[in-house]
């Protein structure tokens, strides 16, 4: 399954009409997890994070408070502790 119906399905949203700013989303993403240090490597637990870390994004645009879910931050930094000591 590609990241955009990934996301569709963490967000619950069922039609299209969204799907550019999903997409903008998960660019960004990509950018904030590269900045953290963690590359694309093309595994399934790099999408993942890339997905939900979307998906936090677009939760915070609805509540500005809204903090980064503890599992992502702990998926990221197992992620990142991973690809370093390789």
């Amino acid at each position: 399954m590609d990241e955009i119906e990934l996301l569709k399905r963490d967000l619950q949203k069922l039609n299209d009409v969204e799907n550019e700013y999903l997409k903008e989303l998960l660019d960004a993403a990509k950018d904030f997890i590269l900045e953290e240090g963690i590359v694309d490597d093309g595994t399934q637990s790099y999408k993942m994070i890339k997905v939900q870390y979307a998906a936090y994004l677009y939760r915070k645009r609805a509540a500005p408070d809204t903090v980064m879910p503890r599992f992502l931050r702990w998926e990221m930094n197992n992620k990142l502790f991973s690809q370093k000591s390789k």
